[in-house]
């Protein structure tokens, strides 16, 4: 892993995603029970866990720069919170695990979002929740085409991150029904700024309900 990467990202990325606060309010108190949080990164979401709904909270990260960054807010947290040191595209966890699964603002950067929205199927429990807020393509065309034409630049000076990914569509190709979303621009350039939040099922345990 380079000195960037390592050192120097997860320091703009921890400054970065403060101004996205208000969608982490809205979706993260929503967890419940045996939490997994994919790409907890530097931990920004831990104040907004109800700490009466929730068991525990698996953070998987795989970059150790942002665990380092982690630490202390997870030093001062009242969470029990259980590194996993992992791609988002390889889950160390058993089967039907998790009640909730938690995923902000990391689909945009997972190399293969396809195989980890699988695992985290896979690790889901029966009647659990994805939770999710994550910026990806905008509907406009203007703002579509400048994404396309900045993602490769923005991707290098982002630590991997893409903003033409359309994401409720990738949801929904892994067998995740979206019981509730909302899209829209939140404040900040367009081009990054075009947010879907909401709340998906395993598409197997909608139809098993009906």
């Amino acid at each position: 892993m380079s000195f960037y990467s390592d050192h120097v990202l997860p320091h703009v990325i921890d400054v970065a995603c403060r101004g996205v606060d208000d969608t982490r309010r809205h979706i993260v108190p929503r967890a419940t029970g045996r939490v997994l949080e994919i790409g907890m990164g530097p931990a920004l979401n831990l104040p907004y866990y109800d700490r009466d709904r929730v068991e525990l909270v698996w953070g998987l990260e795989p970059s150790e720069g942002m665990r380092r960054k982690a630490a202390g807010r997870i030093t001062d947290s009242d969470l029990d919170v259980r590194w996993l040191g992992a791609p988002g595209e390889e889950i160390p966890l058993d089967d039907d695990v998790a009640d909730t699964v938690v995923l902000t603002y990391t689909l945009c950067t997972i190399p293969d979002p396809e195989r980890a929205l699988a695992e985290i199927r896979r690790v889901m429990k029966p009647g659990g929740h994805l939770l999710f807020a994550e910026h990806g393509e905008a509907p406009d065309d203007g703002v579509r085409a400048w994404q396309h034409r900045l993602d490769p630049i923005w991707t290098r000076l982002a630590g991997g991150c893409h903003i033409t990914r359309p994401i409720p569509d990738l949801i929904e190709s892994a067998g995740f029904r979206l019981e509730e979303i909302e899209s829209g621009y939140q404040p900040g350039p367009k081009i990054s700024a075009y947010v879907s939040t909401g709340v998906a099922v395993s598409d197997e345990q909608s139809v098993d309900d009906s």
